[in-house]
């Protein structure tokens, strides 16, 4: 499973004081870290969107990670001109975009960024407004998504579609929903991958960590390709070693048994 680490996020109070703040080594040690506890992509999120203040602080966000990490990035604005501005600083061979929707202005500016930079893009299954609640109309964002990109030039193994996870303290009913939908989008495109942020299903329960960490290996068996999550937690990665393992992704259970020689399974 690729690990896109989630901890460089404005919306963590600590971590939008260190962009505020320019707090160089609080954030350099935050990639770092990542880096060194797996993490494949380091997700970058400033913050704030709009020209000014929010794009300054993206470009001088993705000077300082790649200084920090030979790690490529995942470029993390709703605001495609942030997101134009912080790929011209870009350096690496490798760069995800995150994110789209389903929404026709939006798909049309990030798909051509996607198309000239040659970038992976995370794809939310969702039109103007909310989530889509149901399995059908999730898939029928998807197909909206597909096709746009597709008329770009964008193919379909580039996409990493976001099936949207909805707490289940509010719906139970929303764990199966991501499920199906994940295994919906394996079956309707093949070569398209799965991602998903894992926090939102635990939202407003107790022992929110159990919940994530379950609801990965769930995910994992359904067909999901990316998880963006906090690589620090040793038990999460932990168990996305397992789960790699036991859905076939680990050849021989190289890297399982790699790991547990290295001491980094945590029961």
């Amino acid at each position: 499973m690729l690990i896109i680490g989630e901890r460089i996020n404005a919306t963590n109070k600590s971590v939008g004081q260190a962009i505020a703040s320019r707090d160089k080594e609080f954030l350099t040690g935050l990639a770092q870290k990542q880096a060194d506890a797996g993490a494949d992509y380091i997700d970058v999120n400033a913050g704030v969107s709009g020209t000014g203040d929010g794009t300054a602080a993206m470009e001088w966000l993705i000077d300082l990670v790649q200084e920090a990490v030979d790690k490529p990035l995942c470029i993390d604005s709703d605001d495609p001109d942030m997101v134009e501005a912080a790929l011209k600083r870009y350096r690496g061979e490798k760069v995800m975009i995150n994110s789209v929707n389903a929404e026709p202005e939006k798909l049309e500016r990030i798909g051509r960024l996607v198309v000239e930079w040659n970038a992976t893009v995370v794809a939310l299954i969702m039109k103007e407004g909310n989530i889509p609640r149901a399995v059908a109309e999730r898939m029928e964002a998807a197909e909206t998504i597909m096709e746009h990109m597709g008329r770009l030039g964008v193919s379909e193994d580039r996409i990493y579609f976001d099936p949207l996870v909805l707490p289940i303290s509010v719906d139970t009913s929303q764990g199966m929903v991501t499920l199906k939908t994940i295994e919906r989008i394996k079956s309707r495109f093949p070569s398209a991958k799965t991602v998903m942020g894992l926090s939102n299903i635990s939202y407003g329960l107790p022992n929110r960590g159990m919940v994530n960490r379950s609801f990965m290996l769930m995910s994992a068996g359904a067909g999901l390709d990316a998880a963006i999550l906090d690589p620090l937690d040793a038990r999460m990665m932990s168990l996305v070693r397992v789960g790699d393992m036991l859905t076939g992704n680990d050849q021989g259970c190289r890297k399982y048994i790699r790991a547990h020689r290295k001491g980094l399974l945590v029961e």
